[in-house]
Formats: structure tokens, C-alpha cells, sequence
């Protein structure tokens, strides 16, 4: 094996498909995926949303003539510094001691890169890496409560310091009536100096100026502290709206985890420990056939054994690892419904399926999980995810 010091850092289309999805929404800006697009001709590349562009960059990471090199480009230029760093590193315990150095400082989109690239970087660093780069997106939920705390407290000081300075601006309307009043009476005194106005000795015409120059100079910095106040009012409200669309996400997925657990339970209630499953229809799956794309090869076996267990038939087609994604249409013409679990199956093959479909009119249906329950509540009948297969 050749030493990790002599050999190239890895490319981005050399990398495993399962890390390109990570690799994009970590390491890259929207604004710099937008300039890719656009550099290669893409029209629509600054009116697409957000999550349309993390696709389709997604997808050209794993081709080298078609964008991967710009991208490439694109992540070594941004995380030049990185980069440079964990050159002085040689060995994969050295390349896990930096990333931990970068991950406790919190710097994580470049050291990410340099490290899954990096030539000395072995596959159970990959995992390590990416393991801990998945799960501080975890982290977000748990800011949820204290993010909403802010924003509420702000809210409560900003409307203090609007009655403050209403008060205030009360305040210094009496004090210029006042002063106005002391002017009338100075001219009138003026005017008529048979009957000179008495003035106090310690001048009260100076005192209010005095006093009216202090209270516009703290005017001022309140209303400079609630403009503040507002804009970071503005930028929480902001960031209530994001946390909003992931907990409504989540709440989906928690819906979706409950269905699935549901069914997989009806099915173990009524198969007993011998494996006696005439309490449950053994042709309920009868004369069906499931196209799996994707997914773990051992567990796709379990699947199959399911399937025909209750009359049905299984096709699978690993999405692309081994198997050509031209054998798809055929697969797709066979087949009664496809599923594909989305957190085990690469981008290009989640498009070959959803083009297929739609030219053969087949029902498809993208699975939570590559698990038996996600399937399960897929294709037994009666399930809500059954019948709500989406067409292309």
C-alpha cells in the first residue's frame, strides 16, 4: 500500500455516495452552490429553492465531467486553510487528533473536508467523522426552548423601553411648554421694565436647558437601544420560523415512526414464537410484486422472506452499487409498487426511479428507513402509506 504521505488527496467523486449529501449541506454555501449552477449554464440556478439546489449539487458530486471538478475546486479554494493544516498530518490518528481539535472549537465545515479527504483518512474515521458531523444536526432541537426563551424576553424588553421612552418624550413636552413659558415671561419682562420679572438667583431658564440637553441625550440612546432591540427581535422571529419548520418536520416523522411501529407490532401480536401465522391472512400480499431499490443487502433478504412468506413477490436492485441503473425501467415494468429507503440510496438512483415510474405509470413510495417496520407499513393493505403511493 502505498504511503498516505505520496498519494493524492481523495476527490469528491472518489468518495462513497452516502457522504456527498453531508459533504454539501456542511461544507458548502448556498451562494457558492448557486455560482456552480450558473457557471455551468444552469438559467434557473438563482430562482431554484434551497432544497432543489442541495439536490442537484448533491448529484453532480459524483460525476467528474459533469460539475464534480468545479465543486471540487469550489470546497479546496473555501477550505484552503484546513486544508493546508491536516497536510501535517500522516497517519489516521493524527488526521482523528486534529478533527477533534476543530470539533471542540466548533470550526467544523472546513476540518470536515480536509478530513474525509485526506489520504491518510481510513474508512473507521470516515464513519467516526461523519457519524459526529450527522449528529450535531441533533443539537438544533435542543437550542429550541432556549432560542424561544430569548425571543420572548426581548419582546418584553423592547416593549419596556417603548413605554420608557413614550414617557420620555412626555416628559421633555412638559419641560418645553415650561421653557416656553419662562421665554414669554423673560420677553414680557423686557418689555416692560417698570415691571421687571423676578428671577431667581440660580438662573431657572439655564437649569431647564440643562436639564432638557440631558434628557435628549438619554432619548437618544434609548431610542438607539430599542432600534437594536428591534433588529435582534427581527433575526429571532427569523429563527422562530426556521425552528418552527423543523419541528413541524419532526413532528411528521414522529407520525411516521408511531405508523410503522404500529404495523410491525400487528404483525408480531399475531405471529406467534413457533412462527404460527395463522392468525394473520398468509395470502395477504397475494399476487403483489414490490420493487426494492437500495437498502442493506442482509436486510433486504429479510424483506424478500416476508414478502413471499404472505403470497407476494420481491424484485431489488442494490440502486446502483453493483448493479447498472439501466436494469431499472425493466425492474419498474415488472413490478405491482417500488419503494426505496431514502436514508440508504443514492440521489442518481432515487432519479432513475421517479423518471421510470413516471414513463411506466407505476405507483412509487420513498421509505423513512431502510427497516423492516418502514417497509411493513408500506405494503400491508390497509396501511396509510399503502394508499398514498406517489406517482412520478
Amino acid at each position: 500500500m502505498a504511503d498516505p504521505a505520496e498519494r493524492p488527496r481523495d476527490r469528491i467523486w472518489e468518495l462513497a455516495d452516502n457522504l456527498h449529501c453531508s459533504i454539501v449541506g456542511t461544507c458548502l454555501t448556498n451562494a457558492e452552490a448557486r455560482s456552480i449552477l450558473a457557471k455551468l449554464g444552469r438559467l434557473d440556478a438563482r430562482t431554484m429553492t434551497e432544497h432543489r439546489l442541495h439536490g442537484e449539487i448533491v448529484q453532480m458530486a459524483g460525476r467528474r465531467d459533469g460539475g464534480a471538478k468545479l465543486l471540487q475546486k469550489t470546497l479546496d479554494r473555501r477550505h484552503e486553510r484546513e486544508i493546508k493544516r491536516f497536510t501535517e498530518a500522516s497517519t489516521a490518528a493524527e488526521v482523528r487528533t486534529l478533527w477533534r481539535e476543530y470539533l471542540e472549537r466548533g470550526e467544523i465545515p472546513g476540518a470536515y473536508w480536509a478530513a474525509i479527504t485526506h489520504p491518510a483518512t481510513d474508512w473507521p474515521l470516515v464513519q467516526d467523522v461523519f457519524g459526529e458531523v450527522h449528529m450535531l444536526s441533533h443539537l438544533v432541537g435542543q437550542s429550541n426552548r432556549a432560542d424561544i426563551r430569548r425571543l420572548r424576553q426581548l419582546e418584553a424588553d423592547l416593549a419596556a423601553q417603548e413605554a420608557e421612552a413614550l414617557r420620555q418624550e412626555r416628559r421633555i413636552l412638559e419641560l418645553m411648554e415650561q421653557r416656553d413659558a419662562l421665554s414669554s415671561q423673560a420677553r414680557a419682562a423686557d418689555t416692560d421694565r417698570s415691571a421687571p420679572l423676578p428671577r431667581p438667583s440660580d438662573d431657572p431658564e439655564a437649569s431647564l436647558k440643562a436639564a432638557m440637553k440631558t434628557l435628549e441625550g438619554r432619548l437618544a440612546r434609548e431610542q438607539a437601544h430599542a432600534e437594536a432591540l428591534e433588529e435582534k427581535v427581527a433575526i429571532l422571529m427569523q429563527a422562530s420560523h426556521r425552528l418552527s419548520q423543523d419541528l413541524e418536520a419532526e413532528g411528521g416523522r414522529c407520525r411516521a415512526l408511531a405508523a410503522e411501529v404500529a404495523a410491525l407490532e400487528a404483525v408480531i401480536e399475531t405471529t406467534s414464537v413457533s412462527a404460527d401465522t395463522s392468525a394473520i391472512d398468509p395470502a395477504c400480499l397475494q399476487g403483489r410484486t414490490f420493487l426494492y431499490v437500495g437498502g442493506r443487502p442482509r436486510q433486504v433478504a429479510n424483506l424478500r422472506r416476508f414478502t413471499s412468506e404472505r403470497g407476494g413477490r420481491l424484485l431489488s436492485h442494490d440502486g446502483g452499487i453493483e448493479e447498472s441503473l439501466s436494469l431499472l425501467p425493466g425492474l419498474v415494468g415488472q413490478s405491482d409498487l417500488v419503494l426505496f429507503p431514502v436514508e440508504c440510496v443514492s440521489h442518481e438512483a432515487t432519479a432513475w426511479v421517479k423518471r421510470s415510474c413516471g414513463d411506466g405509470a407505476k405507483p412509487f413510495h420513498p421509505l423513512r428507513s431502510a427497516s423492516l417496520a418502514s417497509y411493513v407499513h408500506a405494503v400491508l393493505p390497509g396501511s396509510n402509506q399503502a394508499r398514498s403511493d406517489a406517482h412520478a
